[in-house]
């Protein structure tokens, strides 16, 4: 007999994105539209646009485009590469090999390091590819500081390390998709030339806008760009003080109030270090719950070495089982949404992103513990008490 489901009540989600909206920010969307080009949402853009240097650490240019991070993926290479170019991919997981395919089809030749789901990029193999390409063919390098399918958080400054021991001009781009807001990253000080990132996981807001922060090298190279598409053109929306120019067309008024409610709720925080502090912690309870449980014949980490586990998503794969069998049992019956495994991943994903804090963290940590019992996957103990060590140590200091 099939038990009575107990999903009444508020879903919980729990997936890299789209991530959990905060009240204020939801709000923010129902409010009446006004007029375009005089008032309150004027001095809102210019909030927004003012805030988001900060959020990647740069001193850099910040550009808005209305689109999901794909669209940032393009307007970071139509701006800055030309045709017969070269870019380095540099696969770990999923997401960076995406962006050169999207690449490629602007007459852009990609080469690619090959990796795995399981472990980062090698600096080393960057570092030697990098030195061989003597005529500096390669104009930009290409990777995801997290991996949103395989969890894998990439060591961003040992790539500029890498890169600069081998003398090489080329551009450093990163997919901060998974990652802004959520982990350390610093633009500025790691050396990155452009940082990529979608309004929907760490920043808080339903999805719709996409967000390209350009460093000075990322500046200069638009010059010789002879692919520049009208829409994602750089030069036409650095006019900040027309709002028809900055965005190519009418503003997205709902998630120009959405983030200012966002960037006001990371302020009153403490600010985007308290923000990653909060991350750092929660990240870590969740990577305790998923080790105790880990047991042969149950699940495991997707991603091998501890240090490269990322603070906004986990990645669990289960080495026996259907993870749809969990998944499905976990919406239905209990009422939470876990992260689909994907890239052929057999498992499911854990995501910590955004606004989420212990009870939301502990609730959901609690629930997968009930539905892998449930199920029949065998676990090595109780995640929920391992996480809570972790959230209670951190409380008492």
């Amino acid at each position: 007999m099939t038990a009575h489901s107990l999903a009444a009540g508020r879903t919980m989600v729990a997936i890299p994105g789209p991530s959990i909206i905060p009240d204020r920010v939801l709000a923010a969307f129902a409010e009446p539209m006004p007029d375009l080009y005089d008032g309150p949402i004027v001095s809102t853009a210019t909030e927004v646009r003012e805030r988001l240097p900060g959020i990647a650490r740069t001193e850099g240019e910040a550009f808005i485009v209305i689109g999901n991070g794909h669209a940032a993926w393009q307007m970071a290479t139509s701006n800055t590469l030309a045709r017969g170019d070269k870019v380095l991919v540099l696969e770990a997981g999923r997401f960076a090999t995406v962006w050169g395919i999207y690449t490629a089809v602007s007459d852009i030749e990609v080469e690619e390091i090959p990796g795995d789901d399981r472990t980062p990029v090698d600096p080393a193999a960057v570092e030697a590819h990098l030195a061989a390409d003597t005529n500096h063919e390669i104009k930009a390098v290409l990777i995801a500081h997290v991996d949103t399918a395989s969890s894998v958080r990439n060591d961003i400054p040992a790539i500029r390390a890498a890169m600069d021991a081998a003398n090489h001009p080329a551009l450093l781009m990163v997919d901060c998709i998974a990652s802004m807001g959520c982990e350390t990253f610093e633009m500025d000080e790691w050396g990155v030339d452009i940082a990529v990132a979608g309004c929907q996981k760490g920043l808080m807001v339903p999805p719709g806008v996409a967000f390209v922060w350009v460093g000075e090298k990322a500046a200069a190279a638009h010059a010789r760009a002879d692919q520049r598409v009208g829409y994602f053109d750089w030069e036409s929306r650095r006019d900040t003080s027309n709002m028809y120019s900055y965005y190519a067309g009418t503003p997205p008024i709902g998630h120009l109030r959405g983030l200012r409610e966002a960037f006001a709720i990371i302020e009153e925080e403490g600010g985007i270090e308290a923000v990653w502090a909060r991350h750092r912690v929660l990240g870590a309870a969740v990577r305790a719950a998923v080790d105790t449980w880990s047991t042969p014949g149950g699940l495991e980490f997707q991603v091998l070495d501890p240090a490269h586990r990322s603070d906004c998503v986990t990645t669990v794969r289960l080495t026996d089982g259907d993870p749809e069998v969990v998944r499905s049992m976990a919406e239905h019956q209990a009422g939470l949404i876990v992260g689909l495994g994907i890239a052929g991943i057999p498992g499911f994903r854990i995501a910590h992103m955004g606004h989420v804090n212990p009870p939301m963290i502990l609730g959901t940590l609690g629930t997968i513990e009930a539905v892998l019992q449930a199920s029949g996957v065998p676990t090595g103990g109780s995640g929920v008490a391992a996480a809570a060590a972790v959230i209670g140590n951190h409380l008492a200091g």
